[in-house]
């Protein structure tokens, strides 16, 4: 299999800190082009510790093969998107080079590359011409991308209108529709429904196995990479951890030794524009107990720095499986609305009175959402494990037991 990207050595530095950037003229530019060969040879004598300076990616190496679905995975901050920008052209890096093979078309967040003054319909045209699509291709895929956006009344509208569903919406039919070789794709599905996610999965599937086309897919949803992918690449730290099979790359990474990260939650990266809130998160047995059993009593307790009032506060918690997939979520406005968290250190429990998941290991991810936009969230904030017990009472172990919650029910023959 021929590679349509072949990363080698790639490489990118940011400066830490506050620095005002320096405008160039063209008299700096040719200046620093003269003083280059220069200052590398003085590097190469000897340079003092690098100071002021992180590095988001360090020597990342791979292929991904002409018509290959790759999954890139990690947690927050671990160099995934500057990957994918470096790969989009958006930014240079530092060191190493990419080469890629064929029409890219780059999907990294909510509105990439769409010009907020124009409408709808003349960005579907702006882009495909960005993509080098002549106009007779866009006409002859007009319709199906404004289907799939389901924004027809809005096409004639100015795009900095749209609300953000809108705008995913029509910005991922452009990227999947107007025939790339190469489709790159952040965690912007998170924006829509659960009902547009699954379409837009769907339609990748099609891109990639019935067009042949490459696709590189960033998500936090395991199950999603599960399903989609042929392999991941697993960037821990700006490096590649692993590479391989999916179901492998991916169990490497939620087996990775989250006991070891931070646990003052506070610390942890987070996604641009979260306020970081949520400083720990435990589950904790019934008392008396040493352990939470399937179908037993569970409390779960938030450790919270709120720094200014959050009106309308709504506090969840996910349980994902050992496979990445979401079995479980809960929170507060299922069961109380119109809750705002003061200023200061304050602790909130939920008490669960029967935890009828299937034993096991759960990562879990929380979060808090203020007037229903998120807040604050954490993903992979800890652990669980939920240990056997005999919830149906005939001693039944449950390993093997298909489906992740437990029910009970009556039957008569």
């Amino acid at each position: 299999m021929s590679a349509a990207i072949s990363i080698d050595g790639i490489g990118k530095v940011y400066q830490i800190g506050l620095k005002a950037e320096k405008y160039l003229t063209l008299r700096d530019t040719i200046m620093s082009a003269i003083k280059s060969p220069f200052q590398r040879l003085a590097g190469l004598r000897g340079a003092g510790p690098e100071e002021g300076k992180f590095w988001a990616l360090k020597d990342v190496s791979f292929d991904v093969g002409r018509g290959e679905v790759m999954g890139i995975i990690g947690r927050n901050g671990a160099g995934k998107s500057t990957l994918l920008k470096i790969l989009s052209r958006i930014t240079e890096p530092t060191e190493g080079r990419a080469k890629l093979k064929g029409r890219v078309a780059s999907l990294l967040e909510v509105g990439t590359g769409f010009h907020p003054e124009l409408t709808g319909r003349e960005n579907v045209y702006l882009n495909g011409a960005i993509m080098g699509m002549r106009k007779a291709e866009i006409d002859r895929k007009f319709d199906e991308i404004v289907a799939f956006a389901e924004t027809e009344k809005f096409l004639d509208t100015p795009v900095k209108r749209y609300s953000s569903g809108m705008y995913v919406r029509l910005a991922f039919a452009v990227a999947a529709h107007l025939e790339p070789e190469i489709l790159i794709v952040d965690e912007v599905l998170a924006v829509g429904d659960q009902e547009f996610q699954k379409k837009c999965l769907g339609r990748m599937q099609q891109v990639a196995q019935g067009d042949g086309r490459t696709v590189l897919f960033v998500s936090h949803n395991m199950g999603a990479v599960r399903n989609l992918c042929d392999r991941a690449v697993y960037l821990r730290n700006g490096t590649v951890d692993q590479i391989g099979d999916t179901d492998t790359v991916v169990d490497a990474y939620l087996n990775s030794t989250i006991s070891t990260e931070e646990s003052d939650l506070l610390k942890r990266p987070r996604f641009p524009g979260f306020l970081h809130t949520l400083a720990k998160f435990v589950m904790i047995p019934p008392a008396g107990k040493a352990r939470v059993v399937a179908g037993g009593q569970a409390t779960f307790e938030f450790e919270l720095d709120v720094k200014e009032p959050v009106h309308n506060a709504c506090l969840g918690f996910m349980f994902n499986s050992d496979k990445g997939y979401r079995v479980l979520g809960l929170n507060s406005r299922l069961e109380l609305r119109g809750v705002t968290l003061e200023p200061g250190r304050r602790t909130v429990r939920c008490k669960v009175d029967s935890l009828a998941l299937k034993p096991g290991r759960y990562v879990m991810d929380i979060e808090i959402r203020s007037n229903a936009r998120p807040y604050d969230y954490v993903e992979h904030a800890t652990v669980v494990d939920i240990e056997f017990d005999d919830f149906y009472g005939t001693g039944e172990m449950l390993w093997n037991y298909e489906g992740s919650v437990l029910h009970r029910a009556s039957w008569e023959f």
